[in-house]
This record gives structure tokens, sequence and C-alpha cells, in this order.
């Protein structure tokens, strides 16, 4: 394996020098992708957020930006990542509307009900087994609540498949894959959208 496709595999586990400058980069670089993704969240203020595989911890800032009435909760399964969204966040943690911490999704240890909003951006990818992780994500999520999915390939575009033969344990899924995953966790009102330009996705769910 090059140096190159070194690189690329800490996408998905991030750690040492060259995690953090990866993680440093994707909040620039995922910056417009995760806004786009946000204007699709079609509900309520939310008052508890969830940001599952939090990396940078810049998409969680941008959350609570949004929502100011909203608190905040980041977990990743990468210390490095939790440790850079917590430096990222640090701010909103000292207001008491931020906490950071180590999670597996595939077994969340986090009270039953208690989000009204969820997202992932740019991390489904990784998870072990959908409809598991989905059911998961359920069980934390207050009846009525959003689970919104953020990728930047909709699972057909060839770059998007170049890069899952590359990084290990990547699988790039389609509109209809997550679709299908989501409602035999007992998703429903699910809504597809798709970017203009991009072969960008946001997949938002209702619990």
């Amino acid at each position: 394996m090059g140096f190159r496709e070194k690189l690329l595999n800490l996408c998905g586990k991030p750690k040492g020098f060259f995690g953090r400058r990866i993680l440093r980069r994707m909040n620039v670089s995922h910056t417009e992708l995760a806004d786009w993704g946000m204007s699709h969240i079609r509900t309520a203020p939310p008052k508890e957020i969830l940001d599952v595989g939090c990396g940078g911890g810049r998409h969680l800032y941008a959350l609570l930006t949004k929502y100011p009435e909203a608190n905040g909760t980041g977990i990743d399964y990468m210390p490095l990542a939790v440790s850079m969204t917590k430096h990222f966040n640090r701010k909103y943690i000292k207001a008491g509307r931020c906490s950071v911490e180590w999670g597996d999704v595939s077994r969340l240890t986090l009270p039953a009900e208690k989000f009204d909003l969820v997202t992932a951006f740019e991390t489904v990818y990784f998870w072990p087994e959908l409809i598991p992780c989905f059911n998961q994500v359920a069980r934390v999520m207050k009846p009525g609540g959003v689970f919104l999915i953020v990728h930047e390939t909709d699972g057909l575009d060839p770059v998007g498949r170049k890069y899952e033969k590359i990084i290990d344990l990547m699988t790039v899924y389609t509109a209809e894959e997550l679709e299908e995953a989501l409602r035999a966790a007992g998703f429903s009102e699910i809504a597809v959208s798709h970017h203009e330009t991009f072969p960008w996705i946001a997949v938002a769910a209702r619990k």
C-alpha cells in the first residue's frame, strides 16, 4: 500500500499526526457539503442534538450555532476525533451546551429517547452493519425525531466507488439502500435529496 492509500485509510480511523491533519482538512473541505445537508432538516428547532462520528467537530459547532436553544452531544469511535471535537467546541462546552465522548454506534450507551435530531455526516460508510446501527440510533431518539445522513457520494458515481476499493472497511451506499435499511429499523417519512451539481445526497428519516 502506497503513502496516498495509507493517508486515505486514515479517513475512516484517523490517528496520529496525519490523522489530525486529515480531520482539520475535513472541517474545511466538508463545510459546503454539511451546510447543504443541514438545509434539509425539516423539523421544529431541536432541543437535543446528537452528531454521530463527529470527526473534527466543525459540524456539531455549526448545528449548535444554527440552533442556539439546543444542547449538543458528539460521539466518535476514534479518541483523536473526540479530542479535536472537544477543542473545536470548547466555547459551547464551557457554556454547558455541549458534551463530547467516545462512542460506538453499534452499541450506544446513551439514554433512550433523548435526542430529537441525530446527524451523521460522511460516516455511515464505516458503520459495521446498517440495520443494527440504525436500530441503535432509533433507540436514543425521541418519537418524531429526525435522523439526517449526509454523503458526498450517491453510491453511483465512479469517484465514490473508486474510494470504496481503496479505503478499508468502507461501503458506499445508494440512496435506495439507505432508505431500505432505515425502514427496516422502523424509520418513516424518508426524504432523499440530491444535489443539482454534485453526487451529494441528504437522507432525512423520521422516527
